[in-house]
């Protein structure tokens, strides 16, 4: 009777003790719960506000304002959770050092991957480039299509699709042809040194005059680039817009041929030099078109050829 009677007593207050922790843990449970959908929506409410504000300001990328607002979010997320688990009285300092230690360890372990973020986020930043203009590197050329936070899209001249890490865009020069609104260009032509320069130079004039895209401001000119003992080099130097570099530099390299193949003499039809009786022959010019930088020049419009010297 002693051993049953203890036996009770003891049930009895194990049964106490339990409902003494039933009722202590499940008001720290429904705190928690409460806590944990609270801090949901509150992490959602602001996440969508500092999307919303980094939008309107002037220069920050869709993808960068959403990549801070999800960070902002994940943030406040964790935070909840270490206070839930405060809760329950688990230590927040040993979590926060586990977290921290473990946030160490993948930062390692994606070293690579980070970088190539960082990389994404100064881009979106500074933005060098923007999505549909064309840029060079000194091992990616190409049209841009999208930029993400890992890697950068690109379209290159030949239609071939091709994928650049942000790190490979981020440390070295980038070249935009695109950027500017406007872009000169240059034709160069081999005449005999014994043929008249200034009839030379006013149909090269007039060759590029006559193109509605070349601008009038800055105007147009042609000068004597160099000569030797048996020919020299003229250089027509004109200026258009960005958009019309690519095919307004080889529709007037094919101009300037094809004016001396059908009209060889120092004149085209309607021209008049005073004290003019017999035009001068202008024999076979050599007409070389190329980039004043002496660099290839912008990728190709899609479907193009890439660009070549022209000589007649």
């Amino acid at each position: 009777m002693d051993q049953a009677s203890e036996f009770v007593v003891a049930t009895r207050a194990a049964l106490a003790q339990l409902s003494a922790l039933a009722v202590q843990y499940s008001f720290s449970a429904v705190g928690a719960i409460v806590l944990l959908i609270l801090g949901w929506m509150a992490a959602g409410l602001i996440s969508r506000w500092a999307h919303r504000g980094l939008s309107r300001i002037h220069g920050i990328d869709a993808t960068l304002s959403q990549f801070f607002s999800n960070i902002i979010r994940y943030a406040m997320l964790v935070l909840v959770v270490v206070m839930v688990l405060g809760q329950f009285g688990v230590q927040t300092a040993s979590v926060l050092a586990a977290l921290g230690a473990i946030g160490l360890a993948v930062g390692l372990a994606l070293q690579g991957t980070l970088q190539n973020i960082a990389a994404g986020i100064m881009l979106l930043v500074l933005r060098p480039f923007r999505v549909g203009e064309s840029i060079e590197t000194g091992s990616v050329t190409g049209t841009i299509v999208d930029v993400g936070l890992f890697a950068t899209e690109l379209r290159t001249a030949d239609g071939v699709y091709r994928l650049a890490p942000n790190s490979t865009l981020w440390n070295v020069p980038i070249t935009n042809y695109s950027r500017l609104k406007t872009r000169r260009n240059e034709i160069s032509v081999s005449i005999g040194t014994d043929r008249d320069i200034g009839r030379t130079q006013a149909k090269l004039m007039a060759i590029a005059s006559g193109d509605r895209r070349v601008l009038k401001d800055p105007a147009p000119t042609v000068y004597v680039a160099e000569f030797d003992a048996g020919s020299a080099k003229l250089t027509l130097r004109y200026w258009t817009k960005s958009s019309d570099w690519w095919e307004t530099g080889r529709d007037l390299t094919r101009e300037v041929k094809l004016a001396f193949d059908k009209f060889p003499g120092d004149k085209f039809p309607g021209d008049k030099f005073p004290g003019d009786k017999s035009p001068e022959q202008i024999p076979d010019p050599q007409v070389e078109a190329r980039d004043v930088t002496g660099e290839s020049g912008p990728p190709a419009p899609h479907g193009a050829d890439e660009p070549v010297t022209q000589r007649t």
